[in-house]
């Protein structure tokens, strides 16, 4: 009995530990539920409780039959049955989060499964072939039945009430929702697999669940599953809320009759603003287009349902289309014709063609309207103004908002303190605490608080910053969960460029730098250089330019920090450069404001759904849709505005700002799923120049969007003196850079569209939004519309997204539609795109044209973002949040990337992607991610990942080297300009880090 004492030392005490809880450091399983709200259908149809220790027995006896009984007594093969166990654990744990059945046959699956990922390929073998034997001696003794005959002798309980499961009415449901999806989907596997996992005396609500679930593992398979899982888990939304099972034909009229109750309701849970109930509630009833709900994947739909839908005692109050027009009504709350507006602002969300951003998502029309999505603020050099920040980052945080911070006034280690005669300890002690304030305060009660700091490059301490993201080190001077950023003014760029020193000063000893930009900073930065020169500056430190800017590019490497963004194309393009300085960017790098003392920078951001707005030509190509573009930008810019007014600010300073100068961030979103509709590869001039028309089109529209509202409402309060008002446009900007810089400028400035014609009307009539563009990450957003984020090229063609709704297959429509007109989708596909990690440049089957139009990010050279990005940021007011993604990285590609975005005139750029080039063998999915097996054949070492590499990956923000001494060789060998392979990226979108700030998504 030692072999079972052995195997089960870890999981005795499993039936009544949360799932969040691991032991031994194991990663945390799912916060929501515990063993004992899982249960286990055998092939007899028999219900038992789910025991962890089985597994472990499973997995020990596998080991016993290949090592022998000697491998009861080895402390090697105890470790792995437990680890293994662990990770078999997880993985159905994840699947159902909130509890649920598994048959034995899906536990088994996965016992194979750990064995080989784990590379106990012999233990697998034996496992496998003993699995077969079993199967063998009991078809022999069982006759096979059919899915039918499975589910005769099922009863289910449904409110109280035990009945026979109606096979007609499961087999219906399913079957509709495969309706209109075409021939590739079939519902009998789908119900085959749901009865397959119940068991006599169900809850119903489980039939559901099975049916979802065995939907969903078939969207591998083909997308379209994608929206028949979506449709099922639309059906469980409806029974929940509505308390009766309505098929699609009724909801139209059914909607109409919830919607009025629906908002009374909300009201009466203190949940919804009371001046909802003033509106026409029947006219908007009648406006919500059921068939809408249709559209919806299955990502889309489930993250609705888990994070945005309203909900009472945790029960869901909210369906789909009321949620859509809750947020609309919420928008229009101070229009004239205020049923009008909201049923035209709920058109654009609910056709998809245009997104608001989460928090007006979640707090649009609610009790308490916080919705704006970024706040930037800068830190006062004493007590009361860096605790005053640290407040308002706290007040900031707790209603969802994603924060930028300027701490480059904060005096450097070692600078005087007049007060106490002593010397300051420095900005990190202090950045330390803003991390904590980070992790203590989460976003509405949703996610995690989130934070980026920025520093000057000139600042003292800006080698030790550089450094806060190090897995290493004194562990009180680290800032392992908040996001770093240079602010790198251009006088330094120019002198790594030249190859000259740099000069470091303390703030305490040069205040007027940090509110200086271009020609002046450049003056003044001089002029404290030549103090040192006379010896009347004693704390400096000089360094080689390119030694730091090695160091920045080394730690950006290692760590995914600190992002690099450029101060002075923030300010020397800036519309409001009259009225202040823009100090920082925001969390995600896309916003450009000004902030002072008097005020905190607000922006309230929403994305147009680029690929909507492209229409099918009489040839049978795409081209953009001016006419459509033009009305949703419109509507969009409105409801950006209206933001403005409605919205609940924390902070007295944000209102100050906001309503001053009246900022909002309009982005897009389904680029690259533009580029699959128009048939070009994203490493093209064409999808350069796709860019470039795409979004000279949309800020076109936007501004002139700005003036028709100025016309309307009158101009933003600042606006005289600005650069709208001077005459000078965003393009304009681009040779006030070039004059400044004194060249260091090489970007396209052609233009298509009548820009006379828009001059002339803001002399008129002047701008109502001081800053109109910025594109945001999107991530959020784009899954519920179910396009690609923003400006992102594809990450894979498939793979497993992991969020906080759980795990969701995701495969390119595109890529699969075009792979069914050549005959080319089928199982061996599949299994070839997970092989490869959804990467197409391995799979021989697939021809060129395909291979190009379809490659993934790291299959994209980066310099074709960093040009597509140049183009578009000729056009834009802000900024825009822009991922690098690097395959094979050295020292020497990022520096000529990154010298690269400087030179095009990008003004902000954000996480750094990277994967090793030598990491080109894949296998099957793993932890939520298509796990990576190092071409030397050598399982989960340095920086071939695995499951160490994957996990400071995620903490490190970009892929960190699988341990200190690697990363420190990486960075070393980065810092040398030496050509070598970088820490395999193991992250997926979704993972913790990959995503960090909802607020902007």
């Amino acid at each position: 009995m030692q072999t079972t004492d052995t195997g089960t030392s870890q999981f005795e005490s499993a039936q009544s530990r949360p799932l969040g809880t691991a032991s031994q450091g194991a990663p945390a399983l799912a916060p929501q539920a515990t063993f004992a709200d899982y249960k286990v259908i055998r092939r007899n149809g028999s219900v038992v409780a789910f025991e962890p220790s089985k597994i472990a027995i499973a997995v020990t006896k596998a080991f016993l039959a290949v090592n022998g009984g000697q491998g009861a007594a080895s402390a090697r093969v105890r470790e792995l049955v437990e680890q293994l166990t662990q990770s078999v654990v997880r993985a159905l744990v994840r699947s159902r989060p909130n509890g649920g059945t598994f048959h034995i046959e899906d536990i088994q699956d996965q016992v194979e499964l750990a064995l080989m990922r784990g590379g106990e390929h012999n233990v697998a073998r034996a496992y496998v072939l003993y699995r077969e034997k079993r199967h063998l001696e009991r078809a022999h003794s069982d006759a096979p039945a059919d899915a039918q005959a499975g589910a005769a002798g099922i009863n289910v309980t449904d409110a109280g009430v035990t009945r026979p499961l109606d096979m007609g009415a499961l087999r219906g449901l399913i079957a509709s929702a495969c309706e209109g999806l075409g021939s590739a989907v079939n519902p009998d596997p789908i119900v085959a697999e749901t009865v397959k996992n119940l068991y006599d005396g169900v809850p119903m609500s489980q039939v559901y669940d099975s049916a979802i679930l065995a939907a969903r593992t078939m969207i591998e398979k083909d997308p379209a599953y994608s929206q028949v899982t979506a449709r099922i888990l639309l059906h469980t939304i409806r029974r929940e809320i509505l308390g009766e099972e309505v098929a699609q034909g009724e909801m139209q009229a059914r909607y109409a009759e919830y919607f009025p109750q629906f908002l009374k309701r909300g009201v009466e849970a203190e949940l919804l603003d009371d001046k909802l109930l003033q509106f026409d509630l029947v006219r908007l009833g009648e406006a919500l287009d059921a068939s809408r709900d249709l559209q919806f994947g299955y990502l889309g739909l489930q993250t609705l349902y888990d994070r945005y839908f309203l909900h009472v005692d945790g029960t869901r109050i909210e369906m789909p289309q009321a949620f859509f027009m809750r947020v609309a009504m919420g928008l229009s709350l101070n229009e004239i014709d205020r049923e009008a507006r909201a049923i035209e602002f709920y058109n654009v969300l609910s056709s998809f063609d245009f997104m608001s951003s989460t928090p007006t998502l979640f707090n649009s029309g609610t009790r308490r309207s916080q919705l704006s999505s970024c706040y930037l603020t800068t830190v006062a050099d004493d007590l009361d103004g860096i605790y005053e920040a640290l407040k308002e980052n706290a007040l900031l945080s707790k209603f969802a908002g994603g924060l930028g911070n300027d701490w480059t006034r904060v005096r450097a280690l070692g600078s005087h303190i007049k007060g106490t005669n002593g010397k300051s300890q420095g900005v990190v002690p202090f950045l330390k605490v803003v991390n904590d304030t980070a992790v203590a305060v989460n976003q509405g009660g949703k996610r995690k608080g989130a934070v980026c700091a920025y520093l000057e490059t000139w600042h003292l301490d800006i080698e030790e910053f550089l450094e806060l993201r190090k897995n290493t080190g004194d562990d009180r001077r680290r800032t392992h969960d908040m996001n770093t950023a240079n602010w790198i003014p251009d006088l330094f760029m120019k002198r790594v460029m030249e190859g000259t020193d740099w000069t470091l000063f303390s703030p305490s000893t040069c205040p007027d730098l940090h509110d200086k930009f271009g020609a002046e900073f450049e003056a003044a930065y001089r002029g404290y250089e030549d103090k040192v020169a006379r010896g009347e500056l004693k704390l400096f430190k000089k360094i080689p330019a390119q030694q730091l800017w090695r160091k920045m590019l080394g730690m950006l490497f290692e760590t995914g920090h600190p992002w690099i963004t450029f101060k002075d194309p923030c300010n020397v393009r800036s519309p409001q450069q009259h009225v202040g300085v823009v100090h920082s960017s925001n969390l995600c790098t896309e916003i450009t404001l000004n902030t002072s003392d008097a005020e905190i920078a607000v922006c309230n951001l929403g994305s147009v759904n680029l690929v909507a707005h492209l229409v099918k030509q009489a040839d049978g190509s795409y081209a953009l849709d001016h006419d459509k573009l033009k009305r949703t930008v419109s509507v969009a810019m409105r409801m950006l505005d209206n933001v403005i007014d409605i919205n609940y600010y924390a902070v007295a300073k944000a209102r100050n700002s906001n309503l001053k100068h009246r900022p909002v961030g309009l982005g897009i979103m389904g680029f690259q799923d533009c580029l699959h509709l128009l048939r070009t590869p994203f490493s093209s001039d064409a999808a350069v120049e796709f860019a470039d028309r795409s979004m000279e089109a949309v800020c076109y529209y936007a501004y002139w969007a700005s003036t028709e509202l100025s016309q309307e409402r009158g101009r933003y309060s600042s606006y005289r003196g600005s650069l709208w008002d001077r005459g000078i446009l965003p393009q304009d900007t681009l040779k006030l850079l070039e004059e400044a810089r004194g060249g260091y400028v090489e970007v396209d400035m052609s233009s298509s569209l009548d820009w006379a014609s828009l001059r002339e009307r803001i002399s008129v009539h002047g701008m109502r939004n001081s800053n109109c563009i910025a594109i945001a990450p999107t991530a959020t957003i784009s899954n519920i519309i179910g396009v690609s984020p923003c400006i992102e090229p594809t990450f894979q063609n498939l793979f497993v997204k992991s969020n906080l709704s759980g795990e969701f297959t995701v495969v390119n429509e595109y890529l699969v539609r075009d792979l069914k007109e050549r005959g080319l989708w089928d199982e061996v596909m599949v299994a070839d795109l997970k092989y490869f990690d959804g990467m197409l440049s391995r799979i021989d089957r697939i021809p060129s044209d395909l291979r190009a139009i379809y490659a993934t990010a790291f299959e994209v050279d980066p310099k074709w973002l960093v040009e597509a990005a140049s183009r578009r940021q000729k056009w834009i007011d802000q900024a825009q949040s822009l991922n690098i993604f690097m395959a094979g990285a050295s020292g020497k590609k990022l520096d000529e990337i990154y010298k690269l975005a400087w030179l095009r005139g990008l003004k902000t750029t954000y996480y750094l992607r990277t994967m090793a080039a030598t990491h080109v063998e894949k296998s099957t999915v793993a932890h939520g991610a298509l796990n990576a097996v190092p071409s030397s054949g050598d399982a989960g070492g340095g920086s071939a990942g695995g499951a160490a590499g994957g996990a400071q990956g995620a903490a490190g923000g970009f892929g960190a080297a699988g341990g200190s001494s690697s990363g420190a060789l990486n960075a070393a060998a980065a810092e040398a300009g030496i050509e070598v392979d970088g820490p395999v990226c193991m992250m997926r979108p979704g993972d913790p880090g990959f995503e960090e700030c909802e607020a902007c998504q």
